[in-house]
């Protein structure tokens, strides 16, 4: 199983910016290893970004149609917002990015060490609607070890952003990479995306896996030896 990655260059000369929303239609453009940000991005604290949200999102449900008097509906825009910005999106502020400490590897313990069915909740960037899944990491120490409950703040920091599953799955491999400082390091991602089930084909049976594997899992027998863990 190796990553799978979309070809997002067109066969003839256009780009993928001259290609119309039909012409791109759900397809999942992985165009780049960091989250798409403008340079500004972090200019507005948290409480205006908020009050910003909340007052754009009130416009769109008025454009809807929405009744803002309504009991049940006129603090919606604000918790939109608040959820945009404390809980769903908050991975793309890069003040919650987990601290991470190391600790000597005492035990010398130089197997693979696999945390697996890691539940995650994100957004697909194309529609802004959840894809949920599993996220399986391993790794051998080269000469560190990581606390576990790290490796979910991890996963859970990227994934609490506007994704595209390749690029999640290669971000939380990237930092991995660089915190342990290894090159043996496995990422597996399994979800189900609702732009797929909810809405387009509605096809609610189907899956979505990516991987990446470096150093010592390119080895086709540590990868069967992976995989032997997680089918357990």
């Amino acid at each position: 199983m190796k990553l799978k990655t979309t070809n997002s260059t067109p066969t003839n000369s256009n780009t993928i910016s001259d290609l119309s929303i039909d012409e791109m239609g759900d397809d999942h453009i992985y165009n780049g290893l960091e989250t798409p940000m403008k340079a500004d991005a972090h200019t507005l604290s948290d409480t205006e970004k908020k009050e910003k949200i909340s007052a754009l999102f009130e416009q769109i449900m008025d454009v809807m149609g929405m009744d803002l008097t309504d009991d049940s509906l006129k603090d919606t825009p604000k918790r939109v917002a608040k959820m945009y910005i404390e809980e769903i999106f908050s991975g793309l502020n890069p003040e919650n990015k987990p601290k991470i400490s190391l600790f000597e590897n005492k035990y010398q313990y130089n197997q693979m060490l696999v945390e697996k069915n890691i539940t995650f909740y994100s957004n697909c960037e194309h529609h802004f609607v959840p894809f949920t899944g599993h996220a399986h990491i391993a790794y051998v120490s080269s000469g560190k070890v990581i606390g576990l409950s790290k490796l979910n703040r991890i996963v859970q920091y990227y994934a609490k952003r506007p994704q595209v599953q390749e690029r999640l799955t290669n971000q939380i491999a990237m930092d991995l990479k660089m915190i342990l400082n290894t090159e043996d390091i496995a990422v597996i991602i399994d979800a189900k995306h609702l732009c797929v089930s909810s809405r387009g084909i509605k096809d609610t049976t189907s899956a979505t896996v990516t991987s990446y594997y470096g150093g010592v899992f390119k080895q086709p027998h540590k990868i069967t030896e992976l995989q032997s863990y997680l089918n357990r």
